[in-house]
């Protein structure tokens, strides 16, 4: 039997893609445009496709440089951040009930609730006596900051996945870091992508954590070159919103090609 319209979720729908539909296409509208143009409307066509606003907005942030920047600091902070905070969390899901675990746990998790700011100068201070404000420091600062809600993910998943598998691993003769790489690893390819989206956008867009803490403007990500459109005197519109799609291209262009392991990972997740 055909079912009928879902009218009230239908129009939720709608009006969620708008919320999407109309910001992008007044960037790649603004993008386009002269200053002219934009000044007349911001949300009309453009007259012209003025290409040469992104060859202009490459030029002025230097951006194959903070493109490479960028992709090295999201790229090395997805591997570690993975490896190492599932590593972690897998401990403390089968030790849940001794206290030291149990007492690990809740500080990891309560680390959610300081606010940023309130750590700050400190954090600024400290990796500036080690040497390390640098892209190595930000990229153990991610890895650091995002084990609170990562162990939290981790904790929950690992301990939904049944125990059995790792006695039967470890009756065939596996060692603690075999069972974890054979057997467990596997089996967390669903919250891998989901801490690996989540851990990928918020490295890519960062814009705090890179201002205080990078000293060398070569080391600047794309976030960062952004700036380089505000001036004391006013904003460049036409090139700022080229360089922001051209900051956005590379996420989207990611998610294009891994959207199918990404989608795969959820569906075995769900389906286990």
């Amino acid at each position: 039997m055909r079912q009928g319209t879902n009218w009230p979720v239908t129009i939720l729908i709608s009006l969620g893609s708008l919320l999407i539909v109309i910001p992008l296409y007044m960037a790649i509208s603004i993008a386009l445009k002269t200053p002219q143009e934009l000044a007349q409307s911001a949300l009309s066509l453009p007259f012209g496709f003025h290409w040469e606003n992104f060859t202009r907005a490459i030029e002025a942030t230097n951006f194959f440089s903070a493109l490479k920047n960028s992709a090295i600091i999201t790229i090395f902070t997805l591997i570690f951040t993975i490896l190492s905070n599932s590593l972690v969390a897998y401990a403390i899901a089968r030790n849940m009930h001794r206290k030291f675990f149990k007492g690990v746990y809740f500080y990891f998790v309560s680390a959610l609730f300081i606010p940023f700011p309130i750590i700050m100068l400190p954090v600024v201070k400290q990796t500036s006596a080690l040497g390390l404000n640098n892209p190595v420091g930000l990229i153990l600062l991610y890895v650091v900051y995002g084990m609170a809600m990562n162990i939290f993910i981790y904790v929950g998943y690992i301990r939904s996945l049944p125990k059995e598998l790792e006695e039967a691993a470890i009756v065939d003769g596996c060692s603690t870091w075999g069972v974890f790489w054979k057997v467990i690893f596997p089996l967390l390819t669903p919250i891998n992508a989901t801490i690996g989206i989540l851990t990928c956008l918020w490295a890519w867009n960062d814009f705090l954590l890179p201002l205080i803490i990078l000293n060398d403007s070569a080391d600047a990500t794309l976030p960062l070159v952004q700036y380089v459109f505000q001036t004391e005197f006013g904003s460049d519109y036409n090139l700022a919103f080229a360089s922001y799609l051209l900051s956005l291209a590379p996420m989207v262009i990611v998610y294009l090609f891994a959207q199918r392991w990404i989608i795969g990972g959820v569906v075995k997740g769900a389906i286990k």
